[in-house]
């Protein structure tokens, strides 16, 4: 692992809270339900389906502790209007997945799978990013069950429910869907969550607009 850490560039703008967001000094915990038990001899993570990767892969917990690591310098800007600067993440870049599975052209979109059925949609650019990983530590620490533990994605650039916590495989998708949170009957969050879209005087990607609901929950 580097010692110098990535940077995420939102980290360098003029004013790093988008419109609307209130600066937090802790780390608010936020999730549906009960923190699920981890046992690490049968966790596992799982990349698929074929033929969207040319083979399914699978890792045990120790063997996904044994990949490289990196450190990301970032923001996060949760929905409920809370933003928590000058974080710094450790786990595995999500771009090293990229090394373990060839990815089809035609996979445009990622569901990250949760424990519990909890999931979440991004764009395969937006989760290929420079300063998206995998977390395994905040901030020099584990990461604890409240906040994720054992592993949880981490999306700077959208909002943090986008990173979801307890994470435990992705699937690659050549269309989009809704994950647990943009489903509409679980409050219907916006397909992609930028917290900058709009400018200054914005409000950010924090809902699914009217026009795309057709009745059906999705």
């Amino acid at each position: 692992m580097s010692d110098d850490p990535i940077i995420s560039p939102d980290t360098h703008r003029e004013t790093r809270i988008p419109p609307r967001q209130a600066q937090t000094r802790k780390w608010p915990v936020l999730h549906a339900g009960s923190v699920p038990p981890f046992d690490a001899a049968k966790w596992d993570f799982n990349i698929y389906p074929v033929p969207l990767v040319d083979a399914v892969a699978r890792f045990t917990w120790g063997e996904f502790l044994a990949l490289p690591r990196i450190r990301v310098f970032a923001d996060m800007h949760c929905v409920t209007r809370w933003s928590l600067l000058d974080n710094l993440w450790e786990g595995v870049a999500t771009r090293e997945l990229l090394k373990h599975v060839t990815i089809a052209p035609s996979a445009k979109f990622v569901m990250v799978h949760c424990e519990y059925g909890f999931s979440t949609n991004l764009p395969i650019d937006d989760f290929f990013g420079d300063d998206c990983l995998f977390a395994l530590k905040h901030n020099g620490q584990d990461l604890t069950p409240d906040h994720g533990y054992p592993l949880r994605l981490v999306v700077p650039k959208l909002y943090a429910w986008k990173s979801a916590k307890w994470v435990r495989g992705v699937e690659f998708m050549t269309a989009d869907r809704p994950g647990f949170w943009e489903r509409w009957e679980n409050g219907g969050y916006h397909m992609r969550g930028d917290p900058w879209t709009g400018g200054p005087n914005g409000d950010g990607e924090r809902m699914r607009p009217d026009s795309e609901y057709t009745g059906h929950s999705l």
